[in-house]
C-alpha cells in the first residue's frame, strides 16, 4: 500500500473560537495541523464544543511555532515550544502564551477525529 495526501488539500478543516484544525485521514493514521491564536484557552474555547470540563483527547505531537502551556488534571504542567515533540493524556486544559499563534502537528490522530466535535 502506498498512500499520500496533501494539507494543500486537507480532508477537513474545523473551525473554534481563536483557531482551527486541517486534517488528513488515511489507512492507520489521521494527522491534524491545529492553530491557536493568542488567547487561545481549550477550557473557553473548546469546553463548550466538546461538552467536558478538561480535554479528553490524547495528543502525540510536535510544536512548529509559538509556545503552549498544558495543565493535567492530576496536577503536572509543562510548557511547550518550537521543535518540543509530546505526549499528552486525556484530562488536560491548554492555553497559548504570549502573542503569537501556536501551531501544532498531531500524529495520534484523536485530534483529527476527535477534537473540537461536538459529544455524540
Amino acid at each position: 500500500m502506498l498512500e499520500v495526501k496533501t494539507l494543500d488539500k486537507a480532508d477537513e478543516r474545523r473551525d473554534f473560537p481563536r483557531g482551527h484544525l486541517e486534517a488528513v485521514h488515511m489507512s492507520g493514521l489521521d494527522f491534524a495541523v491545529a492553530t491557536f491564536e493568542p488567547g487561545w484557552r481549550w477550557s473557553e474555547s473548546v469546553a463548550p464544543i466538546a461538552g467536558t470540563e478538561s480535554c479528553q483527547v490524547p495528543h502525540n505531537g510536535y510544536v512548529v511555532e509559538g509556545r503552549m502551556h498544558i495543565a493535567m488534571d492530576e496536577g503536572g504542567e509543562a510548557e511547550l515550544g518550537p521543535g518540543d515533540v509530546f505526549v499528552i493524556s486525556a484530562g488536560h486544559d491548554a492555553w497559548v502564551v504570549g502573542d503569537e499563534q501556536c501551531v501544532v502537528y498531531d500524529f495520534a490522530g484523536s485530534m483529527a477525529t476527535d477534537y473540537a466535535k461536538a459529544e455524540q
